[in-house]
């Protein structure tokens, strides 16, 4: 059975996570984080496609990027992979592949979930128990989506321009958000959306990701069609 194509959009943003295989160590000392940002922005450069946040954990990663393109995601998550993966495999002297499989990914509907999914991917280190706040990740984008240390890597998103009518303001605004109390089923539709390979967004939002793409974004029913 071919495989289903990933929901993809210009200027759209995706949410993306990848894991290491047999959910094992993609990361082993501080320094295989700094190596894969390096190699990320250089990616997203070439790709094209702008990084509005991410995570590092021991064995998966997520981002949410906003692509130029239809095909900047898949070149940049192609190009991060196999540079990553050298670098481990000479630096550990190990072969094989690190990743599991390929990448999964879901179309963000920017004015309902966008905020949502930069949470959910910035609060990945609390939920995880690694930290009590997320500020005490060292590996993530909240750094600098909350407390604005440069970044060259970070670009954040139209709606994240809209918190507040100055730097601090923003700031401030997006440090408020992660205050709020958040319902898990709503995480779980990240999740859902994510492992899925379809769009995220409130009812009906997937109608024109679907007509954009030519294809439905949503999940397909589950059986088979009812006849007539």
């Amino acid at each position: 059975m071919p495989r289903q194509p990933r929901p993809v959009a210009a200027d759209v943003p995706l949410h993306i996570t990848q894991r290491g295989n047999n959910r094992l160590r993609c990361f082993f000392e501080d320094d295989d984080y700094r190596v894969y940002l390096y190699l990320l922005r250089a990616a997203s450069l070439q790709a094209e496609c702008r990084i509005h946040a991410y995570v590092l954990m021991s064995n998966h990663v997520h981002l949410l990027v906003s692509p130029k393109d239809e095909l900047g995601p898949a070149l940049m998550m192609k190009s991060l992979g196999q540079r990553y993966v050298q670098y481990v495999n000479r630096r550990y002297a190990r072969t094989g592949t690190l990743w599991e499989g390929r990448y999964h990914s879901c179309l963000v509907h920017s004015e309902t979930y966008l905020m949502v999914c930069q949470r959910y991917i910035e609060l990945n280190p609390v939920r995880a128990g690694l930290v009590a706040a997320p500020a005490l990740y060292a590996w993530s984008s909240y750094h600098h989506n909350a407390h604005g240390p440069s970044s060259k890597l970070v670009v954040q998103h139209e709606l994240y321009g809209r918190l507040g009518q100055d730097t601090a303001s923003r700031q401030s605004a997006y440090r408020a958000l992660f205050d709020e109390l958040i319902d898990p089923e709503i995480f779980r539709r990240v999740r859902k959306a994510t492992r899925g390979n379809t769009a995220l967004g409130a009812f009906g939002s997937e109608q024109p990701y679907s007509l954009l793409m030519g294809r439905l974004a949503a999940p397909n029913p589950v059986g088979r069609p009812r006849k007539g």
